[in-house]
């Protein structure tokens, strides 16, 4: 069973998708909250595997919620919920330990495959407006001394594990790519996440990004 804290400060807006959740056999919403504080109280108290956020909150906002869940020590994921779907605060999201987002106005299929693959311990980068937004705020900034540095403690191979990751690749694909088992590619993606001190594989994007080592598609050259 998927536990999930659910956190909106339109009590309309709640009470429509506890419904479509708890709807779902494998998930239960087992708390609410309508601001961001009271968010990272119930994600202390119940553990829930996901929290489903709003990015914009009162009290405190989503991206500030996420980022003192993920440095709280606790398992749980965080999914935010936006209405644009390129959101000045999504990528600070994204960075903040955020595993990923889902429009308001996306079909209610959408949003329960995002739950089911981020309690999972998945990044959830699809829909592809995921890596959009990602590749959006990338294309404003330099690569980050700090990130290029830390991709220097990479061996060659992590290096290739991390470019085939942030082209959204899974397990089994990258093990395809590289010619090994799927066993060593699991592996080699925990080596990369531990190294780097990353949460997940969205962090890992992210990170691709800003160590240079992945392009924003609008800087790479015509073929």
């Amino acid at each position: 069973m998927i536990r999930v804290v659910l956190a909106d400060d339109q009590g309309m807006i709640r009470s429509g998708l506890r419904s479509l959740i708890d709807g779902e056999r494998d998930m239960r919403v087992v708390a609410e909250a309508a601001d961001g504080a009271a968010t990272v109280e119930q994600v202390l108290r119940h553990h829930p595997d996901v929290a489903l956020i709003d990015i914009r909150m009162p009290v405190l906002d989503g991206i500030s919620a996420a980022r003192q869940i993920a440095g709280a020590g606790v398992s749980t994921r965080v999914l935010m919920l936006t209405t644009f779907d390129l959101d000045e605060y999504v990528f600070e999201a994204l960075r903040a330990g955020a595993g990923g987002f889902v429009l308001k106005d996306a079909p209610f299929e959408e949003l329960v495959a995002a739950i089911r693959v981020v309690a999972a311990g998945d990044g959830m980068l699809s829909p592809a407006v995921t890596r959009r937004v990602i590749e959006a705020f990338a294309a404003q900034h330099s690569p980050s001394l700090e990130a290029v540095n830390a991709l220097r403690t990479l061996t060659t191979r992590e290096t290739e594990v991390l470019q085939l990751i942030a082209r959204g690749l899974s397990n089994h694909e990258i093990a395809q790519a590289l010619i090994f088992s799927d066993a060593t590619a699991k592996t080699h993606v925990s080596h990369v996440l531990l190294k780097l001190g990353l949460r997940d594989r969205v962090q890992a994007v992210i990170f691709a990004y800003e160590c240079g080592l992945a392009q924003p598609r609008s800087a790479l050259p015509d073929t």
